[in-house]
């Protein structure tokens, strides 16, 4: 039940605005038709048939296979034979509030208008992005990225420690005093933090310097693997015992590990070399919300 409330809602939501779209169908048929071998795995059927006929427009297969892409994850991953009835429903319902609307002209409204320009121009400027990063992705350009991403990433030194945070600095000093005498230190970390990983013996997993408020950090840095702090650790949180598990030196990704950070990285550089040639070359005044000229930027 709560599976068919969350796919009705996710169709209420996605599905109306794509019927109100041009069926994709008739620009490229055969770009939106599933070939045997993703049909039988994505149980689309093979094909662009006519799945519905709304006052004589025609609705193809191809049109509720985009229909499904565009909705929310959770309802992508629905078998389609599950959702295809209430797909169908609701880009058909879609397609009569459409025509309904055009009969009263409101696709000549100036604000229904400009809503189209604005959606225009969005595609327009996706179509000129994809344009201008076809085949810019070259292997030798990724691995050349990939040395300048891994320049801005050397290897960091890690520690892996556990504390135990208290309000006051005696309660920390009889922590340490016990951990002295041989107390397991997660079994006090679960009896006597405040923190939120009491439960799980104040392990705080790996960190960097940066990670950690410079109190925290400079204590922990200054302790070998099995050490804790002979002294309490004060920060803003209160009082701290920390106890160092383990130092590590954490190296940069490797090339395949990166490939996607690397090749958006190439993309956002190509594309900010491009509005910068663009804006070079115009003649762009821009204006204050007192409509006074604001200053040139760079």
């Amino acid at each position: 039940m709560l599976t068919r409330l969350l796919l009705a809602a996710a169709l209420a939501v996605a599905a109306v605005p794509i019927a109100a779209a041009l069926p994709v169908h008739a620009a490229d048929p055969a770009s939106s038709q599933p070939t045997p071998a993703t049909a039988a795995t994505s149980g689309w059927p093979p094909g662009n048939p006519v799945v519905a006929r709304v006052n004589g427009v025609e609705l193809h297969l191809a049109d509720v296979k985009a229909a499904q892409q565009s909705l929310p994850p959770q309802a992508q991953k629905m078998p389609i034979a599950q959702i295809y009835p209430m797909l169908l429903d609701r880009m058909i319902d879609g397609m009569l509030i459409t025509e309904a609307a055009r009969k009263e002209h409101l696709d000549q409204s100036p604000e229904v208008q400009q809503r189209l320009k604005l959606v225009e121009d969005r595609l327009i400027q996706q179509a000129y992005i994809e344009q201008l990063l076809q085949g810019a992705e070259s292997e030798d350009k990724i691995k050349t990225g990939y040395q300048k991403f891994i320049a801005q990433k050397p290897p960091t030194e890690e520690v892996h420690a556990r504390h135990i945070l208290v309000k006051t600095e005696p309660e920390a000093l009889s922590i340490i005093d016990q951990l002295n005498k041989g107390a397991d230190f997660a079994t006090l970390a679960k009896k006597y933090s405040t923190d939120s990983g009491a439960a799980s013996g104040g392990d705080l997993g790996y960190f960097t310097r940066n990670d950690m408020v410079p109190a925290f950090a400079a204590a922990a840095f200054a302790l070998k693997p099995g050490q804790y702090t002979k002294t309490p650790v004060k920060t803003q949180f209160g009082w701290h015992v920390i106890l160092v598990v383990d130092r590590r030196v954490k190296q940069p990704p490797t090339l395949d590990q990166a490939r996607d950070q690397v090749s958006h990285m190439l993309a956002r550089d190509i594309v900010e070399a491009k509005i910068h040639q663009l804006r070079a070359d115009a003649k762009v005044q821009a204006f204050g919300l007192d409509g006074k000229p604001l200053a040139a930027t760079p």
